[in-house]
């Protein structure tokens, strides 16, 4: 039956699953992240005896009311212990890598509200960690391991440019404490996957890539964007037991494909599609905290016009020239300019752009009118995952590569978005007109019939292999022919 109930630890699951026929990940993935980060900082000489310490997600409750916001785990604390509960604090002593998780303790009503009070058994079997403490006994425990540095995660995320919440707990300042070790160090651990990492990446690749199949199945003219939204939603969760997504879903339609992060509460994705639009569909789900992040763009009603081929081909020109060249030790900024460089190129040979050549428009930023994004990101258990500017050249401070989420070269277990865009939008293309600079390459009488017709993004999740890559997103129908085909066939 499932679940399993713990009546003893015999009945206690050792891994992850949601349910019959999903992923199952067993904790031994997490015990070899532990591993990673206890090697890496005795390769760099941490002092003997020091000792990690992590707060895991706190359950918080929505502005001042008393519900729940629901719940998931903090990415640093998830990638260390696999924990899915609220409210752990988690130690890992760098010298053995043992692993200590302290729990909450809960009042005896919470099994009438909430269910069983587990044990500490339970969360010891259930995580494979080597002991589990109540979380008010943290500063006893501590004591008895007598640290000679408590290392702390103290740092600003590269995208959001928030800072990260150390933790805290009463009686932590009888520890000597390290803030300026971990964050990049752990940080920088998060960007090579592990092989049962890229399982999960593998998973929630193919689940998502099944999901935008039954919104290209369903999506047609009349319907409202976020039916298309309701529909990956439903199929990863009943399919993949993919609870969440990884972000807010994008399904734009017509102009509003040209809005790069369509679909927040302003733009909720509720415009009606009409006969003639294209559509952008942006949307990963997410499983075990580890997520999918693909782009499909296509007709909404089967069948591309002949303006609506060349934008895509175009698009999906550049995302397979950056596809083809990537392999580990080549320069992602050098991919974006690989990615701008083609779709200028077609721009030339379609007309739009005139009166230079590719180097000339290159220097006039002409890519960045069409393509204002970074080429793509790492990804895994964050959407914008971390380690971007960790060991990195600078941000490079030059129209549309300075939104490039990462200036690295490639590494073998990196795993990053491949997303080009090509997009009519009018402020940018206003902002072109007015510039001298960039004016007397733009051809207007060409350009202005594409505005208002938004914009075409194809977006994969790579893998960098060895001696090239491996595209987890290969199942989702990309050229012209096949969309078309599958798109008529499905109706």
């Amino acid at each position: 039956e499932w679940p399993l109930r713990p009546g003893n630890t015999k009945d206690i699951p050792d891994y992850y699953q949601m349910g019959p026929g999903t992923l199952k990940i067993p904790n031994a993935l997490f015990k070899d992240n532990r591993k990673r980060i206890c090697d890496r900082l005795v390769s760099k000489n941490v002092p003997r005896g020091a000792v990690m310490l992590f707060e895991g997600g706190i359950q918080e409750q929505q502005y001042d009311t008393d519900r729940d916001i629901e719940f998931q785990q903090e990415s640093y604390f998830m990638w260390l212990f696999g924990v899915m509960e609220a409210d752990f604090y988690g130690a890992v002593d760098v010298d053995n890598c043992e692993s200590i998780l302290f729990m909450p303790r809960l009042p005896a009503s919470y099994a009438v509200w909430m269910g069983e009070l587990k044990t500490p058994e339970y969360f010891k079997t259930r995580y494979g960690v080597d002991r589990v403490h109540y979380s008010d006994e943290i500063v006893t425990i501590l004591n008895q391991l007598r640290p000679s540095a408590l290392l702390i995660m103290d740092g600003t995320n590269s995208d959001s440019k928030s800072h990260f919440q150390a933790p805290s707990f009463e009686g932590m300042d009888q520890f000597k404490v390290d803030t300026t070790t971990l964050y990049n160090e752990i940080a920088d651990c998060r960007v090579q996957k592990s092989p049962g990492e890229m399982e999960i990446m593998r998973y929630v690749n193919e689940v998502s890539c099944e999901a935008h199949k039954e919104v290209m199945k369903m999506m047609k003219p009349g319907r409202m964007e976020y039916e298309g939204e309701a529909t990956f939603k439903h199929y990863a969760y009943m399919k993949g037991g993919m609870r969440f997504v990884g972000y807010t879903c994008i399904c734009a339609s017509g102009q509003n494909a040209a809005v790069l992060h369509y679909g927040h509460a302003a733009e909720p994705n509720d415009k009606r599609v009409n006969n003639g639009d294209m559509l952008l569909y942006d949307m990963g789900a997410e499983y075990a905290g580890y997520t999918a992040d693909i782009t499909a763009s296509f007709p909404a009603n089967g069948r591309f016009t002949e303006s609506q081929k060349f934008v895509y081909n175009t698009c999906l020109k550049a995302n397979r020239a950056v596809l083809a060249a990537m392999r580990p030790g080549v320069s992602w900024p050098d991919m974006h300019r690989l990615a701008e460089k083609t779709i200028v190129e077609e721009f030339i040979k379609e007309g739009l752009l005139v009166n230079g050549t590719v180097e000339e428009m290159t220097e006039a930023y002409m890519g960045a009118i069409f393509m204002p994004h970074g080429l793509g990101h790492l990804i895994g258990l964050d959407v914008h995952d971390v380690g971007g500017y960790v060991n990195a050249p600078p941000r490079i401070q030059e129209p549309g590569i300075k939104y490039l989420r990462t200036t690295r070269n490639l590494e073998e277990g990196m795993v990053i978005t491949v997303e080009p865009g090509v997009y009519f939008g009018d402020a940018l293309i206003e902002a072109a007109y007015a510039n001298p600079d960039q004016a007397k390459y733009m051809n207007k009488e060409k350009i202005e019939p594409y505005r208002g017709t938004g914009g075409v993004r194809i977006e994969d999740g790579v893998a960098v292999t060895a001696d090239g890559t491996e595209l987890l997103s290969h199942n989702i129908p990309r050229t012209v022919e096949e969309i078309e085909e599958f798109m008529n066939r499905s109706n």
